[in-house]
């Protein structure tokens, strides 16, 4: 007789699930876009006299929060999206175990050499400690793409894990994952140009300089999405019929308004419409995994068993840490006002 009790529920109602997954992801990419693109962007951008630029410093400096907060921000949509689809996203991350797992130790590895560039007063090794630290950045997105497009396929991880049990196998469909993950980067560094923009807005070469990585930036990642959605040929007229193409056709829209806004200094329109794009593109990939698993896997069909008792200590965490992050942020620009 089994007494084992039956966790598969969801603790909420799916649509509050899924919000808060598109809500804690938009704002976990908007710390991961400000460290990958800013680092990005400090290695290739041009300013004058460069390692000694006071933006640069200053950006630098900010480095190791903008990491913490990506990586503390990141728990949130991880654990909604292991509550809605436990036996993807783990299937998915025991095919490619060892990776997965070594993303712990890159992620520490990142964190000592953002921490070395911020405390460094030799500026003659901050490009190879910020080399290193985005080496592991692009190490940690990669295995993320990999792992999660894998995660859409039940059919292809099957086929893995049949094949061999010793996670240290990677989603061989690249088709399936690398216009993703090229997407991801390239709109890292646009909005990584944004930030440098903004944090330079008083300098005229490092307003110069982000406005050059946000404007092509936004111009290789239309053309990488577009290949992007070429790829999903599988999906094309679901996705096509969806709402997907509603949210697309907005957030190219936004996207566009807000290099619009940014060019005339107008940040905080700029910065608003930036994040509500974003939102759009999150909303889009979470149609398209529903659009993959379909056949496969409906979370619709999952029972409720609502605790409103955990996610009412979620929320009121939540909000008061927005409410402390943006005071945390308006001491810091009154700061640069003054």
């Amino acid at each position: 007789m089994n007494n084992l009790p039956d966790y598969h529920f969801l603790p909420a109602p799916l649509w509050l699930i899924t919000v808060l997954h598109i809500l804690t992801l938009a704002l976990h990419f908007v710390a991961m876009n400000f460290v990958f693109g800013g680092v990005v962007i400090l290695l290739l951008g041009k300013f004058h006299d460069k390692w000694n630029h006071p933006v640069v410093q200053e950006f630098i400096k900010l480095l190791p929060i903008g990491m913490a907060a990506t990586v503390t921000i990141g728990v949130a949509p991880l654990l909604f999206l292991q509550v809605v689809y436990p036996q993807q996203t783990y299937s998915a991350a025991i095919v490619s175990g060892w990776f997965f797992l070594m993303i712990i130790a890159v992620v520490i590895a990142v964190y000592y050499f953002l921490y070395g560039a911020s405390f460094t007063n030799k500026v003659r090794k901050l490009p190879a400690l910020l080399t290193v630290a985005l080496i592991g950045l692009l190490y940690v997105s990669f295995v993320y793409s990999n792992v999660f497009s894998l995660a859409e396929h039940p059919d292809l991880y099957h086929q893995l894990y049949a094949k061999n049990q010793a996670g240290v196998l990677l989603n061989p469909n690249v088709g399936s994952w690398i216009w993703r993950w090229l997407h991801m980067l390239l709109g890292a560094v646009t909005v990584g140009g944004f930030f440098i923009g903004l944090l330079g807005r008083k300098s005229d070469d490092a307003f110069a300089t982000g406005k050059t990585f946000f404007l092509w930036g936004m111009i290789a990642t239309m053309i990488v999405g577009f290949m992007y959605l070429l790829s999903m040929l599988d999906i094309i007229k679901p996705f096509m019929q969806s709402s997907a193409v509603w949210f697309l056709t907005v957030s190219i829209v936004l996207s566009l308004g807000s290099l619009h806004f940014f060019f005339k200094k107008n940040f905080w329109v700029s910065g608003g419409m930036l994040f509500v794009s974003m939102l759009g593109m999150v909303t889009i990939r979470h149609i398209v995994r529903l659009l993959h698993l379909e056949g496969h896997f409906d979370p619709s069909t999952i029972a409720i068993n609502s605790q409103w008792g955990v996610f009412a200590m979620f929320l009121i965490c939540f909000v008061l840490a927005l409410g402390l992050v943006w005071y945390m942020l308006k001491i810091f620009f009154a700061k640069q006002t003054a």
